[in-house]
């Protein structure tokens, strides 16, 4: 039971300081476990409740927005197709 609940639950990597100048270090271990090298852009994102700061590789962002926009393509030609031209005739 709780095998299954500890795959769920956010990793800890420890605790940071936020600087003078609004800055924080990620923690060597989670930059090793995520791939966040120096040069590596990431995006910041609010939670929906305003008590989080969510970090994000633009890449996977990237990603998202690419799989989205061929979905969207699909859908819009599935919505293009005559409806006489599916196989049971129905609008």
């Amino acid at each position: 039971m709780f095998d299954d609940l500890a795959h769920k639950v956010p990793k800890f990597y420890g605790s940071v300081t936020v600087g003078e100048r609004g800055q924080v270090a990620i923690p060597a271990e989670a930059r090793r476990d995520q791939e966040i090298a120096s040069a590596c852009k990431l995006l910041a994102f609010a939670s929906p409740d305003g008590k989080a700061l969510i970090f994000v590789k633009a890449e996977y962002i990237t990603e998202v927005i690419a799989s989205a926009s061929t979905l969207f393509s699909q859908v819009a030609r599935a919505l293009e197709t005559d409806p006489e031209e599916s196989p049971d005739g129905q609008e």
